[in-house]
């Protein structure tokens, strides 16, 4: 990477005579001025592709506008401007560099977190009672455990065939089938209930019941290590019956079963160590525990647990938008999940089906014994657990707002699911949904609206849907008995709904008014700054980080700081990183240092870099090193990786071992990588038999990919293929591709099809994309759509891009669509089409904004200084908010040195 960006900026000083400038780049990229020319200098690597991708167009531009772009590059290489230049070969060559970036010092690196973690929970736990304690697993009744309730529907009369064409109820002297199959679990009585007003329909068991059943049996035998099972799939699909039953079947006689209340109480409970073996961990929904303030601490606790003695079973379930967001590498975001991500790392999965379309047989049959089944296999759909626990009729009851009290408890519907789906997971207030509603409403809504038309719209969204479940449900008190007074939470259905009728719309106004005005946990606030951000309304989101760096949060401080950053006030950036490190944010130290780094400061940046490392963040050492490579200092780089290697930090000897390699050393690169590896860092091993293959030593590097085709390690053999893809020995890298597709690993279609690609061989690029589509990897659509535009095929590429969108497998198709319809010369479609992908908070949303300028005749700067209304119209200037200076730390310890601007301030 840092010698492509160096041969790209030796064409812009060169043969482009210095154009574009710098300033003009660092506009398009949406960073500071010195960004672009330290990323063309190979002195530092962008964190996210898609600033550099607008660098590369700029430069792509200027070299067309030249007639070069046919021309060879230089004399480094074969390839001319135009394929140095390639958008396509930059994507694939920053995946492969985050990756190997990503992967490093894993294991190690987590466990140690983990432990550090668990020490401090560990502190906390023994001072204080625990407020949930385990008791034996079948004294857990299902609702307790969070199964829905079911539709009661109408007892079936003995004799009848409740379902037109399906078997009769048995009579006497006859047996069911379905009882008697010993797979039945857990045989419940006709719409079983546990009490009066709780309906526990008959259990169809389907073959994700027989999976899950086979992990957890060897699990709970005498001396069997802990094990994680995640039980995943959409809302209402049987996640949570399904882990319930498994429990009655696999779980013996002896286990206890704890259900942590909150965070809290699941930290206590690891702190105190008191979850022995023979015990049952419960986490239904699991992401209210590990997205919680504290969650990070619970999954490095929870992940040490799981390092313990055994036999000890943790149940999770997830839905899949969930387990995404928890397991998806680094963003622009920050790593906010690194132990969750870890600890799901660890877990066994067990995926639900949406619908029962291959299992309606069962269901019919079971629905001749059952009048809650009964009903719900009569309403002729396959989303039968959706329609036990009414979760279409709470979508009818939000969309139809019928009668005087409809529009008004429909939008305190709206506020809730947008609240839900930009960062709020914990119990809402009345009082925001009160005050956010008002946006929702039509003006002649308002006019209308009576003195009393909250309390009328707070009855119609809390009415009871076929006697089973409300969308706005009271919140039960942590502590006490009853509900927590003046708050209300979404129902799980309606959240899910949200997330997908709501991805393309941004909330009013007065929903990030009522967020600053009525929300108070910083965390919050912060998830909500960072909605806003990623939506261009940076108005709002200056407010809402100013509202949480006040209520505490420091990470608020780092994100106004970027804020200021991407304006080009450095001077006001540096002030909000000291802020932050002042109180407690050692991150800080870190954006202090890239302000100096992005300056040519060296030696300012490193000294920050060093008090950062005395702080405890980890890897600062190791960005010491990499400025230094990257600045052509190869003795200072090699010091400051020593130094981190003396303090523990072993991921820098994958570093150290690059710089060899560069260098020309092979035998001390590849020593420096097996130390590495018998460090715990698996990518070090990888790279070690590409530098295998590249030195002829063909034998050693056969014998470990053996090892891992044994070990049935197909991500290695994909990460090898991958690197030997990228320079260029392609038949080598096909074996090993085939190789993890014969043993059934469908990632190599993806992969396989950037390698052929960047080849030039279309053909087989296509084929592997396809191929990834049919395995299900929909973000393959997006890249299909890709190639079928560059072949000119603009029909079908339209109609794979709105598969994508439709999917939710790219948000980037809508950016495409956009642009095809502005080609098309529909200028008012794709201002449309610009907006939607905008409010999707998933794409390039300077790319979106800058596109949406010019199609109003605007000046593109006031929309990248300024943003969005909420509207989407262009936001008119406004104010900073104040950000005061913090009362130093009761450590005290001393504020960060007040160093002067750095000089490309």
């Amino acid at each position: 990477m840092f010698a492509r960006l160096r041969r790209v900026g030796a064409l812009k000083r060169g043969r482009l005579g210095g154009e574009p400038s710098d300033r003009r780049l660092a506009r398009a990229a949406g960073v500071s001025h010195g960004t672009p020319g330290a990323w063309l200098d190979g002195r530092q690597l962008p964190q996210r592709v898609d600033p550099l991708l607008a660098v590369l167009d700029e430069i792509r531009a200027e070299a067309a506008r030249r007639g070069l772009l046919a021309t060879r590059a230089d004399a480094l290489g074969s390839d001319t401007v135009g394929e140095l230049l390639d958008e396509r070969r930059w994507r694939a060559a920053f995946e492969a560099e985050r990756g190997h970036r990503n992967e490093r010092s894993r294991l190690e690196a987590e466990r140690q977190r983990a432990r550090a973690a668990l020490e401090r929970d560990g502190l906390r736990g023994r001072q204080a009672a625990l407020a949930d304690r385990p008791r034996p697993v079948r004294q857990w009744p299902a609702g307790r455990l969070g199964v829905h309730p079911a539709i009661p529907g109408r007892t079936p009369v003995p004799g009848r065939t409740p379902v037109p064409g399906h078997a009769p109820v048995p009579g006497p002297g006859r047996s069911s089938a379905l009882a008697a199959d010993p797979t039945h679990a857990h045989a419940h009585g006709p719409a079983a209930a546990e009490d009066s007003g709780f309906v526990l329909p008959r259990y169809v068991p389907r073959p994700h019941d027989v999976r899950l059943r086979r992990l957890l049996a060897p699990a709970v035998t005498d001396g069997a290590p802990p094990i994680l099972v995640v039980v995943q799939g959409p809302s209402c699909t049987g996640k949570t019956r399904t882990a319930y039953e498994a429990l009655q079947v696999a779980v013996p006689e002896g286990f206890d079963l704890l259900f942590p209340a909150d965070t809290a109480s699941l930290l206590a409970t690891l702190a105190a160590d008191a979850l022995p073996p023979r015990a049952v961990l419960w986490l239904n929904e699991a992401q209210h525990y590990l997205t919680d303030p504290q969650g990070e601490a619970a999954a490095a606790a929870l992940l040490r647990r799981l390092d313990g003695e055994g036999p000890l079973v943790v149940i999770a379930t997830l839905w899949p938008e969930h387990a995404e967001a928890l397991t998806r590498p680094v963003s622009h975001s920050g790593d906010a999940h690194r132990h969750a991500r870890a600890l799901l790392s660890q877990a066994h999965w067990v995926d639900l089906p949406r619908t029962f379309v291959t299992d309606l047989d069962a269901a019919r049959a079971a629905a001749a014994e059952d009048a809650s089944l009964a009903e719900a296999v009569a309403a002729g759909a396959a989303e039968l657990t959706q329609v036990l626990a009414a979760g279409p009729d709470l979508v009818r009851h939000y969309e139809r707002a019928v009668g005087p009290h409809g529009p008004y408890g429909s939008a305190l519907i709206s506020a809730a699911m947008d609240a839900h789906r930009l960062g709020g997971v914990g119990a809402l207030p009345l009082a925001f949904l009160e005050a956010a509603a008002v946006g929702y409403l039509t003006d002649a809504e308002r006019a209308a609206a009576r003195p009393d038309w909250f309390g009328h719209a707070l009855a119609r969204a809390r009415t009871l849907i076929k006697h089973t479940t409300s969308p706005l449900q009271d919140v039960p008190h942590p502590t006490g008995m009853g509900r927590l007074p003046g708050t209300a939470r979404l129902a799980d259905y309606l959240q899910h709904h949200g997330r997908r009728a709501r991805r393309f719309r941004c909330p009013p106004d007065s929903f990030w008014r009522a967020a600053r005005e009525h929300l108070t946990h910083p965390e919050e606030l912060l998830r909500l700054g960072d909605a806003a951000r990623w939506r261009a309304r940076y108005a709002h989101a200056v407010r809402l980080y100013a509202a949480a760096a006040d209520a505490g949060e420091s990470y608020a401080l780092i994100r106004l700081g970027q804020m200021r950053e991407d304006n080009l006030d450095m001077e006001e950036a540096q002030r909000l990183y000291r802020l932050a490190v002042d109180a407690g944010n050692t991150d800080g130290l870190l954006y202090l240092a890239a302000l100096w780094e992005d300056a040519w400061c060296w030696e300012e940046a490193e000294e920050l870099y060093l008090r950062a490392s005395a702080a405890g963040v980890e890897d600062a050492l190791a960005y010491a090193g990499l400025m230094w490579d990257g600045a052509g200092e190869p003795a200072k780089a090699w010091a400051a990786y020593e130094r981190a290697l003396r303090s523990g930090h072993t991921d820098v000897l994958i570093f150290m071992a690059q710089s060899r390699r560069r260098a020309g050393a092979p035998e001390q690169a590849a020593e420096l990588y097996r130390r590495a590896a018998d460090a715990g860092h698996t990518d070090a091993l990888h790279q070690l038999v590409c530098l295998w293959e590249e030195t002829g030593q063909q034998e050693e590097a056969d014998r470990q990919l053996r090892r891992f085709a044994e070990d049935g390690d197909t991500s290695a053999l994909l990460n090898v293929a991958h690197m030997l893809g990228e320079s260029g020995q392609l038949e080598r890298a096909e074996q090993l591709y085939l190789r993890a597709a014969s043993a059934g690993d469908d990632r190599v279609w993806y992969l396989r099809a950037f390698m052929w690609e960047k080849a030039g061989d279309r053909e087989k690029a296509e084929s592997s994309f396809r191929a990834a589509v049919e395995s299900g990897d929909l973000a393959a659509l997006l890249q299909l759509a890709r190639l079928r535009e560059a072949a000119g095929d603009i029909t079908g590429a339209e109609t794979l891009y709105r598969q994508a969108v439709d999917a939710e497998a790219d948000s980037e198709a809508m950016l495409c669509l956009a642009r095809l319809q502005e080609a098309a010369g529909d200028r008012e479609r794709a201002e449309r089409l610009y907006l939607m992908a905008a409010d999707t908070g998933d794409v390039r949303v300077a790319s979106a904004v800058l596109a949406l300028a010019r199609l109003r005749g605007a000046e593109e700067e006031a929309y990248l200084r300024f943003g969005l209304a909420a509207d989407g119209s262009a936001s008119g200037p406004w104010e900073w908010p104040l950000t005061p200076e913090p009362v130093p730390a009761a450590s005290g310890r001393a504020p960060v040195t007040n160093h002067p601007a750095p000089p490309c301030v």
